[in-house]
């Protein structure tokens, strides 16, 4: 619904980043993402809504967790799901991006969802292909369906986002999650705080409207959120802080700073968890940590993003 209360419909054959969303398209799919959570709950997980269309994943990074939860959710949607992955690929052979997608939609493919090592590799993607393009997360720029998911779990448990504290901890520089849920959280209404060591925050990343920290233990209170982000060692061309240990000193939660928290602040992480580094095993594992249910609210954020994107008329 809009603001005048009208009917909203979707009119995206691509999902490329939540910057471009207006806050009454996040809040339409995070609606119909609640209306596919009870799926996962039935005996038999599966709803026709996508019967006979096609979803093929194309994953030229490594992923255990995104592309597990597309091929979910498009099988409980009732889509046939192909799997491609660049290793033994006609892109190792010298075929490039383009010609790779165009030669897979000419399968008749309706939606592709792409996770890729450049930025703006998806947008790309998107301006030449009539199949719809899904970015499953793109370099650095954006990982739009995890800051979905983040957002359907933090509105799961907050119910509102005005007036909300959320905290985004550690590796700011290179992730696209950070970024995905700077504009998604700012859209709906909350306060964002970025912090971590100087070297891993961006310079003029304030001009999105976030403040900045580098001091973890006098933010900590008054969050009612904490996003605590992997540190990226595969992307980091050099060192950003003397070493892991000093780095979990001053920005890993643990027990102990635990203390300083709020008694209801909720603890996310998008995974994989460094435990010892990022997180605690006993805070990753603790009643404040919603982890796993990111990962289950995924699959219904991902059906909702797979429904909305291949259902759209297309010219």
């Amino acid at each position: 619904m809009t603001k005048d209360g009208k009917e909203m419909k979707w009119t995206r054959k691509d999902l490329l980043s939540l910057e471009e969303l207006s806050r009454e398209e996040i809040e339409m799919i995070l609606q119909t993402a609640d209306s596919f959570k009870e799926v996962s709950s039935r005996e038999i997980k599966k709803v026709p809504a996508l019967r006979g269309k096609t979803i093929a994943n194309l994953f030229f990074e490594s992923s255990t967790r995104t592309r597990t939860s597309f091929e979910l959710a498009a099988k409980r949607l009732s889509a046939d799901i192909i799997n491609f992955s660049s290793a033994g690929s006609s892109t190792s052979k010298g075929e490039n991006l383009r010609d790779t997608a165009r030669n897979i939609e000419a399968m008749q493919i309706d939606t592709i969802v792409m996770r890729h090592s450049s930025s703006g590799s998806a947008e790309y993607l998107a301006r030449s292909l009539k199949a719809g393009v899904v970015n499953a997360g793109d370099g650095t720029h954006e990982h739009p369906t995890q800051g979905l998911l983040d957002l359907f779990t933090i509105r799961g448990r907050k119910k509102k986002f005005e007036g909300l504290n959320v905290c985004l901890v550690g590796d700011i520089l290179h992730s696209r999650v950070a970024r995905s849920n700077i504009w998604g959280l700012k859209k709906l209404g909350a306060k964002v705080t970025l912090c971590g060591p100087p070297t891993l925050i961006p310079k003029e990343i304030e001009n999105l409207g976030v403040e900045i920290s580098y001091d973890l233990d006098s933010v900590l209170p008054k969050q009612d959120v904490l996003n605590i982000l992997r540190i990226q060692l595969e992307r980091q061309s050099h060192a950003f802080f003397p070493s892991i240990r000093e780095y979990a000193a001053e920005y890993g939660i643990s027990n102990e700073r635990m203390k300083k928290a709020k008694k209801d602040v909720m603890v996310m992480h998008p995974g994989p968890v460094n435990r010892g580094v990022e997180l605690s095993g006993e805070v990753a594992d603790g009643e404040q940590s919603v982890i796993l249910e990111q990962v289950t609210n995924g699959v219904a954020v991902r059906m909702a993003v797979l429904f909305l994107t291949t259902l759209v008329e297309r010219g």
